[in-house]
C-alpha cells in the first residue's frame, strides 16, 4: 500500500511539473513518464488497473468539491532529456499545495455567489409586507426601551433553583412506605422494616420519633415550596402588572390612533347604573349579577373591599355606623388608579393621600344627602368607579351592616330597613353574596349568617369570608375551631368556598401595601397554613378577589343572555300599550316633556313683555286707587271736610298729604306695581292655549310661576325716586280746562257712591232686612238688629232737625237718646249708639257731598276766579283732581320701571328657576306625573337598557 501512496504522490508532482514548465512544446512520450503519470492517460495499463478506484475514493474523500468535473491535463512537451528518477519531491509538493490553495479561494467564490443568487431568488419570491406593518402596534417596536428583558431572565430563577424548589420526592416516597410498614401489623412490609433495623428492640421508640420529625419536616418544606413558588408569581405578577401599566400608558398618550373600546365591565356597570335609575326599589325581575358584600356590623366589610380596590377609600368610624346607604363600587383595569362617581367628571388619585380624603369625604356628603330626614339609612345607591392596573374586573355592592340593636340616635326602624335592603339584594339568584363574618369574636353572635342562609340555602352562589383571623388565632382556645368556622360546619349555611384574610392591625392610617405585607408574613407563620387547617388557596385577599372575579364572570356569561330576552319582552309590552292608548302622541319621557314646558313658559314670559303701556297704566291706577281710597277718604277727605272755611279745609289736606306722601304712598305704589306684574304673569301662565294646552304641563307652571315671585324684589331705589314724583304732583292744584275739571267731578262722584253703597250694605247688615225683604223673602229681623233699627231711627231724626250737626256726638246727645229708646222698652249702651251713628253720619255725610259735587259741575268759572264774590266752594273736586293726577303720573312711572327692569329681571328669575327645577330629577317627578309620563319613561330605560345589553353580549362574544 505504501508504495501504491508513494506512486500517486510521484504522479501529481510530475503532473505539476509538466504543467508549470515554461518554454517546452510538444508532447512528451508517454514512455519517459512515470509509471503513475502514464496511468492517467492510459486507463489500461496493467501496473494500475487495480489502482484507479482507490484513487477515486481518497480524491472524493478529501475534496470538497467531489461534484465538479474533473479535467483533462494537457502537458506540455519536453524534452527527451528529463530524467524521470532523479528525485525532487520537495518542489513537487509545494507545488500541489499551491495549486490547492487557488481551488479553495475558488470555491470559496463560486459558493457564495450561488448562495446569494438562490438568497435574491427566495427575497423575490416572499411578499411586501411593509404595507401591513400597522397591524402590529408600535410598543412592539419600541418594546426593549421600556422593559429590560435582560433584568427579566436574570430575576428568572434558572433551572437548577427550580430543581432545588422542587421536593424530594423519593424521600417522600421512602416516608410514606415507612409510614405504611410502621402502622401496619403482619404485613410483608413489616417484615421488610424489621429487617433492615439491624438493631435491638430498644431502638424502636427511638425510630418512632424520628418518623414522626421527618413527618414534620415533609409538611414543613411542603409548606415553604408553596410559599416560594407563590413568592415568584407574585413577583412575576408585579413585573406583569408594570408592563402592562406602561402598555396603557402608550394606550392613552393616543400613541396608537385608533378608538379604543370600552372595556366590558365599564360597559355592564352602565347597564346597572341605567337599571338603578330604571328603579330604584330594585326591581325582582333584574337578575343581572352582583356581588353583594354583606355583614355584620363593624366585621370587615369595607376593609376587604378596600383590599380588593387596593385604596382606603371609604369613611371610617370606630363602632359607629359609616356605611349609610349602599356603594356600587366597578372595579376595572386602567393604568392610573383613581376613582370617580357616576355623575361627576372629577378624577380622585388614589396615590395621593390628600385624594384619598376627599373622596371619603365626598362618599359620606352623599350618604348623608341620601339619608331622609328621620331616617338612618337610606336605598338609594351611590355609584363609583375605580381603575388601576392589576384590578380584578367586577362589581360589587356595599350593603350597610346588619345590626342587632338600635342604638340611641338611630330611627327606630333602623334594623328592619337594613334587612330589607339586605334582602332585597340577596333576592337576585345571580348576586353573588359575598358573607363577611368577624373571626374575633363567637360565630354564635352572628345575625348575617341565618340571614343568607335564609336568601341561598343551598350555598350555590355564597363566598365566606372570615376575616380578623391574626385575633382569632390569638384569643380561640382551640385552633380547630377557626376550622370549623372556615368549612361551615358551626353555621347552618353552605358556602361554595371557604376563605380566610387579615385586613391589617386594626389602625386606620395603615396603606394596603403595609396590611398585604402583614397578612403575607401572618398566614407564612400561622399554623392554619402549617397544620393544614387551611390550604394555601383559601387565604389572602388576593386569592379572594380572584376567585369572586372568577364567579363573577361565571355568572355573568351564564344569566346575561337570558335578561337581555326578559327586556326585550318587556319593551315589547310597553310599546304595545303606548299604542292602544296615545296614538297620536310622541313617546316624550319626564326630560323632553320638560324641555317642551320650559320653551312654553319662556315663550309666555316674552309675551309679558309685549303688553302695551296704555294697558299696564289702566290696571295700575285702578290697583292703586283700590288699595289707597279708604285712606283718602277716611283720613283726608271727611277730616279736612269737618272745618268751617275753605282755608282750614286746604291747610289740612295739605298737612295730610305731606305726612301720607313721605310714610305710606310710596310703599303702597311699588307693592300695587309688584301685585299687579304677579297678575299678569300668572294670567299668561295659566290662561288656556286653545287645543294645543297640554295640562299636563299645569303642575309645572304653577310651580314655577310661586317660586319666581318669591325670588323676585322689586329695585329698592323705586320709592326714592317715586316719593318725590308724587310729592310733586300733589303740590299742583292748578285745573288747566273745564275737561279736567269734569273728570275730577267725575272721579269724585264715583269715590262718593261706591263708598255710599258700602255704607249702605253696612246699615242693612246692622239692623237687618227691611219691610220688603221681610215679606217677599220671609226673612226676620234679631234682636240685636231690633236695638240698632230702633237706635238708628233715633238719630236720623236727630239729623233731620240739625242736617249741619257735626260728625261727633256730645255726650248728652248720647244720654238723650239713650232715654227716648228706654222710654219705648229699648235698653241700648252707648257704644252702641256710637256706632250706629258712625255709619247713620257717613251716609248723610256722602249724600250731602254727592249733592254739593253736582252744585260744582257749573263751579269751573268760579275756581278759575278762586271762588271770590261766590257762596260755591269746591275745594274738595280740586282735592280729588290732585289725588286723580297723582294716581296718573303714579301709574305712569311704575310702567316704566315694569316695562324697562322688572320685566326683565322677572324673566331672568323665571330661566334660573327652570335651570333649577332642570337639576332637580325629584322636582321633575313630582311636577310631571300621570301615566302616560310614566309609561313614556319606562319606554326610554328600556329600550337603553336593551340596547347596552345588546352591545355588552356582542363585546362579550367578541372576547370569547
Amino acid at each position: 500500500m505504501w508504495r501504491l501512496r508513494r506512486a500517486a504522490v510521484a504522479c501529481e508532482v510530475c503532473q505539476s511539473l509538466v504543467k508549470h514548465s515554461s518554454g517546452t512544446k510538444g508532447s512528451l512520450p508517454l514512455q519517459k513518464l512515470h509509471l503513475v503519470s502514464r496511468s492517467i492517460y492510459h486507463s489500461h495499463h496493467p501496473i494500475l488497473k487495480l489502482q484507479r478506484p482507490h484513487f477515486r475514493t481518497s480524491f472524493q474523500q478529501f475534496s470538497s468539491l467531489t461534484n465538479l468535473p474533473l479535467r483533462k491535463l494537457k502537458l506540455s512537451p519536453i524534452k527527451y532529456g528529463y530524467q524521470p528518477h532523479r528525485n525532487f519531491w520537495p518542489a513537487r509538493l509545494a507545488a500541489r499545495l499551491l495549486k490547492l490553495r487557488y481551488l479553495i479561494l475558488g470555491s470559496a467564490v463560486g459558493g457564495g455567489y450561488t448562495a446569494k443568487k438562490t438568497f435574491d431568488q427566495w427575497k423575490d419570491m416572499i411578499p411586501d409586507l411593509s404595507d401591513y406593518k400597522w397591524i402590529v402596534p408600535d410598543i412592539v417596536w419600541e418594546i426593549d426601551e421600556y422593559i429590560d428583558l435582560e433584568k427579566i431572565r436574570k430575576a428568572l430563577p434558572d433551572s437548577e433553583d427550580l430543581a432545588k424548589l422542587a421536593p424530594d420526592f423519593d424521600k417522600i416516597v421512602e416516608s410514606l412506605s415507612l409510614l405504611k410498614d410502621f402502622f401496619t401489623t403482619g404485613s410483608p412490609g413489616e417484615t421488610a422494616f424489621r429487617a433492615t433495623d439491624a438493631g435491638s428492640e430498644s431502638d424502636k421508640p427511638y425510630r418512632k420519633v424520628s418518623d414522626k420529625e421527618k413527618i414534620d419536616q415533609l409538611q414543613e418544606e411542603l409548606l415553604h415550596t408553596q410559599l416560594k413558588y407563590q413568592r415568584i408569581l407574585e413577583r412575576l405578577e408585579k413585573e406583569n402588572k408594570e408592563l402592562r401599566k406602561l402598555v396603557l400608558q402608550k394606550d392613552d398618550k393616543g400613541i396608537h390612533h385608533r378608538k379604543l373600546k370600552k372595556s366590558l365591565i365599564d360597559m355592564y356597570s352602565e347597564v346597572l347604573d341605567v337599571l338603578s335609575d330604571y328603579d330604584a326599589s330594585y326591581n325582582t325581575q333584574d337578575h343581572l349579577p352582583r356581588v353583594v358584600v354583606v355583614g355584620d356590623q363593624s366585621a370587615g366589610k369595607t376593609s376587604v373591599l378596600e383590599m380588593i380596590a387596593q385604596a382606603r377609600i371609604f369613611p371610617r368610624g370606630s363602632g359607629e355606623m359609616m356605611t349609610r346607604s349602599p356603594v356600587k363600587v366597578t372595579l376595572s383595569e386602567g393604568p392610573h388608579h383613581v376613582a370617580l362617581f357616576k355623575d361627576s367628571s372629577r378624577e380622585f388619585d388614589l396615590t395621593k393621600e390628600e385624594d384619598l380624603a376627599a373622596l371619603r369625604h365626598e362618599i359620606e356628603l352623599r350618604m348623608r344627602k341620601n339619608v331622609k330626614e328621620g331616617c338612618t339609612v337610606s336605598p338609594e345607591t351611590i355609584s363609583l368607579n375605580v381603575k388601576g392596573p392589576g384590578l380584578q374586573r367586577m362589581v360589587l355592592v356595599d350593603l350597610p351592616g346588619v345590626i342587632n340593636t338600635v342604638t340611641s340616635g338611630m330611627a327606630p326602624d333602623t334594623k328592619e330597613t337594613i334587612f330589607s335592603i339586605s334582602k332585597a339584594y340577596m333576592q337576585n339568584p345571580n348576586a353573588i353574596i359575598l358573607c363577611i363574618q368577624d373571626g374575633s369574636v363567637d360565630a354564635e353572635r352572628s345575625i348575617v349568617t341565618d340571614l343568607v342562609s335564609q336568601m341561598d340555602p343551598h350555598g350555590r352562589r355564597t363566598i365566606f369570608v372570615l376575616t380578623k383571623v391574626d385575633l382569632a388565632e390569638k384569643n380561640v382556645a382551640s385552633p380547630s375551631r377557626i376550622q370549623q368556622i372556615i368549612e361551615g360546619k358551626l353555621f347552618p349555611m353552605k358556602a361554595l368556598g371557604y376563605f380566610a384574610v387579615v385586613t391589617g392591625k386594626g389602625n386606620s392610617s395603615e396603606s394596603i401595601e403595609a396590611i398585604r405585607d402583614y397578612e403575607e408574613e401572618f398566614f407564612q407563620n400561622s399554623k392554619l397554613l402549617k397544620t393544614s387547617m387551611l390550604k394555601a388557596h383559601q387565604v389572602t385577599t388576593r386569592n379572594l378577589s380572584l376567585a369572586v372575579s372568577d364567579c363573577f364572570w361565571k355568572m355573568v356569561r351564564e344569566s346575561v343572555e337570558q335578561q337581555a330576552d326578559s327586556f326585550k319582552a318587556t319593551r315589547f309590552n310597553l310599546e304595545t300599550e303606548w299604542k292602544n292608548n296615545y296614538p297620536r302622541l310622541r313617546e316624550l319621557d319626564r326630560n323632553e316633556l320638560f324641555e317642551k314646558a320650559k320653551n312654553e313658559i319662556l315663550d309666555e314670559v316674552i309675551s309679558l313683555s309685549q303688553v302695551t303701556p296704555k294697558h299696564w297704566e289702566e290696571i295700575l291706577q285702578q290697583s292703586l286707587w283700590e288699595r289707597v281710597s279708604t285712606h283718602v277718604i277716611e283720613n283726608i277727605y271727611l277730616p279736612a271736610a269737618q272745618t268751617m272755611n275753605s282755608g282750614t279745609f286746604n291747610t289740612t289736606v295739605d298737612i295730610k298729604l305731606k305726612q301720607w306722601t313721605d310714610k305710606q304712598l310710596p310703599n303702597k305704589a311699588v307693592e300695587v306695581a309688584w301685585e299687579t306684574l304677579q297678575e299678569e304673569f300668572s294670567r299668561f301662565m295659566t290662561e288656556p292655549k286653545g287645543k294645543e294646552h297640554d295640562d299636563i304641563f299645569d303642575k309645572l307652571k304653577e310651580a314655577v310661576k310661586e317660586e319666581t315671585i318669591k325670588r323676585h324684589k322689586w329695585n329698592d331705589f323705586a320709592e326714592d325716586s317715586l316719593r318725590v314724583i308724587q310729592h310733586n304732583a300733589l303740590e299742583d292744584r292748578s285745573i288747566s280746562d273745564k275737561q279736567q275739571w269734569d273728570a275730577a267731578i267725575y272721579f269724585m262722584e264715583e269715590a262718593l257712591q261706591a263708598r255710599l253703597k258700602d255704607t249702605e250694605n253696612a246699615i242693612e247688615n246692622m239692623v237687618g232686612p227691611d219691610w220688603k225683604k221681610r215679606w217677599l223673602y220671609w226673612k226676620n229681623r234679631t234682636q240685636e238688629q231690633c236695638v240698632h233699627n230702633e237706635t238708628k231711627n233715633e238719630l236720623e231724626k236727630m239729623l233731620k232737625c240739625n242736617e249741619e250737626h257735626p260728625a261727633y256726638l256730645a255726650s248728652d246727645e248720647i244720654t238723650t237718646v239713650r232715654k227716648n229708646l228706654e222710654s219705648r222698652g229699648v235698653e241700648v249702651d252707648p257704644s252702641l249708639i256710637k256706632d250706629t251713628w258712625h255709619q247713620v253720619y257717613r251716609r248723610h255725610f256722602l249724600k250731602t257731598a254727592l249733592n254739593h259735587c253736582n252744585l260744582c259741575r257749573r263751579g269751573f268759572y268760579y275756581y278759575q276766579r278762586h271762588f271770590v264774590d261766590s257762596e260755591l266752594e269746591c275745594n274738595d273736586v280740586v282735592l280729588f283732581w290732585r289725588i286723580q293726577r297723582m294716581l296718573a303720573i303714579t301709574a305712569n312711572t311704575l310702567r316704566q320701571q315694569l316695562t324697562n327692569t322688572e320685566v326683565r329681571r322677572l324673566e331672568k328669575n323665571v330661566k334660573e328657576v327652570l335651570e333649577d327645577f332642570a337639576e332637580d330629577s325629584e322636582k321633575k317627578v313630582k311636577l310631571l306625573t300621570g301615566k302616560r309620563v310614566q309609561l313614556a319613561e319606562d319606554l326610554k330605560k328600556v329600550r337603553e337598557i336593551q340596547e347596552k345589553l345588546d352591545a355588552f353580549i356582542e363585546a362579550l362574544h367578541q372576547e370569547k
